[in-house]
């Protein structure tokens, strides 16, 4: 196995080297620039079936070869065992794949709720091999912190980023003992941090600063990017060429993050 690096990490919870830039559809991707990324180094997939500009390129991609890439979906509502179950099923029949390697329920607490029998049949469907990983979207970082500590999920996506640190305190620190994978969305926080905020006569950050700040932090496994086109893909793969976050860039974008966070 290859050693870790700044752009690679194993993730040991859905078994495979990755890099550590995934992707999302969520800002206007088209299709032709979905075909370059996955072509190119993505190999995290932040997908559902809304998602249709990524759905055909997705599909060819695992055609090609499905173990190179790591597949995270789920229900848009996720309240009941049932439509976890049956959304699974439409995943894999949409992509054409045996398994998903996330099976993710969104937002819980807004746009699904982690019950007892929600959570029974995500573990179920785990152990049947259809997905081979657990995880859940969440805002509410104190739970967060405990299902870090103590549940059976794999995953965790999380609000991350340098107006937003809060998992630093009330997340980060509940991951030892089990150590369940991390993906950071909202870098840019919504692009707020790519814009000067009032009374700021600094520098602001690019969106490459914004992943680049994500994956500094070494409980971060995974930061999603939605770029609008090849070309914002092309820059920020460029800007994570100049690795990890030094000591002066990191306390410019903490003092940019606070002055955006208000």
């Amino acid at each position: 196995m290859e050693p870790d690096d700044f752009t690679h990490r194993h993730v040991a919870p859905l078994g495979k080297r990755l890099f550590r830039l995934g992707l999302s559809a969520s800002y206007g991707l088209d299709e032709r620039a979905a075909r370059q990324a996955l072509d190119g180094p993505f190999q995290y997939v932040f997908w559902n079936p809304t998602a249709r500009v990524l759905t055909g390129p997705l599909r060819e991609a695992c055609r090609r070869d499905r173990e190179r890439y790591a597949i995270a979906a789920g229900p848009t509502l996720g309240f009941l065992a049932g439509s976890v179950r049956r959304s699974v099923e439409r995943s894999l029949r949409l992509l054409g794949t045996d398994y998903l390697d996330v099976l993710q329920v969104y937002w819980v607490g807004r746009m699904s709720a982690l019950t007892a029998g929600v959570l029974e049949e995500m573990v179920r469907l785990r152990e049947s091999g259809k997905v081979r990983a657990v995880g859940v979207s969440i805002h509410d970082r104190p739970r967060a912190g405990r299902l870090a500590a103590a549940s059976p999920l794999d995953l965790l996506m999380i609000r991350y980023n340098a107006a937003h640190p809060g998992a630093e305190h009330e997340i980060f620190p509940h991951l030892a003992a089990r150590r369940p994978a991390i993906v950071a969305y909202t870098a840019t926080s919504w692009r707020k941090l790519l814009r000067r905020p009032r009374g700021w006569d600094g520098p602001v950050m690019t969106a490459g600063d914004c992943y680049r700040f994500c994956l500094t932090n070494p409980h971060v496994d995974i930061v999603l990017t939605a770029p609008g086109s090849a070309e914002r893909t092309r820059e920020n793969l460029a800007a994570l060429e100049k690795g990890p976050l030094n000591p002066d860039e990191e306390r410019w974008m903490r003092d940019l993050g606070r002055a955006v966070h208000g």
